[in-house]
């Protein structure tokens, strides 16, 4: 059984880390370490041009990594934060092109211990794509995590089996408009009545 440091000293060490979240099981990774990022590419069998998101340990880490914050972000993240909001915020410099997808970088702050727990330890965000081969179902055990990597990954953390039906909501949000881009555990009303006089497409 893997502990919380060791799921930590791995993701230091560069490895994959698969992790519960408030949806489904995670595979994480440090995103600022280019070999890390790759692991993962590899380890999932995921085209690099698709971006993954991230977990932050709390809102001003989440923000840290985009260029501009807007109202409508703020507004939405004291709302639903921690929880299964994903935003997607223009992307400050510097960031690696594999988190950057059209609209910016997407991000979130989990309302899951050990996900917080993970990326407070690193001290920055980890990725948060879901614990599956690409195009596969993510998974809700350990079990099928374990089955779709292997010893690809260094620690699998134990989180029981994750109940949730549906994935995060990910909302895109630039400077003057803000886009629904998945609709998920949040419904697109409670977005909407958060930003209650802004636009939402």
């Amino acid at each position: 059984m893997f502990s919380l440091e060791d799921g930590i000293a791995a993701l230091k060490a560069g490895e994959l880390v698969v992790y519960p979240t408030e949806t489904f099981y995670g595979l994480g990774a440090d995103p600022f370490s280019a070999d890390a990022l790759k692991l993962l590419f590899a380890a999932k069998a995921r085209d690099a041009e698709r971006p993954v998101g991230l977990i932050a340990a709390d809102t001003a880490m989440a923000f840290s990594i985009a260029r501009e914050i807007s109202g409508a972000a703020r507004r939405l993240a004291d709302a639903f934060w921690p929880g299964p909001l994903t935003l997607v915020l223009p992307a400050r410099d510097g960031i690696a092109p594999e988190l950057c997808g059209a609209e910016g970088i997407a991000v979130r702050v989990s309302s899951h211990p050990i996900a917080r727990a993970l990326s407070a330890g690193l001290g920055k965000p980890i990725t948060a794509t879901s614990a599956n081969l690409s195009g596969g179902a993510p998974a809700t055990t350990i079990a099928e995590a374990r089955l779709a990597f292997g010893t690809k990954v260094k620690v699998y953390l134990e989180g029981g089996k994750l109940t949730a039906i549906m994935p995060s909501t990910v909302v895109a949000i630039s400077r003057d408009e803000v886009k629904m881009i998945r609709i998920g555990a949040i419904a697109k009303d409670q977005i909407a009545a958060v930003l209650a006089g802004e636009m939402l497409k």
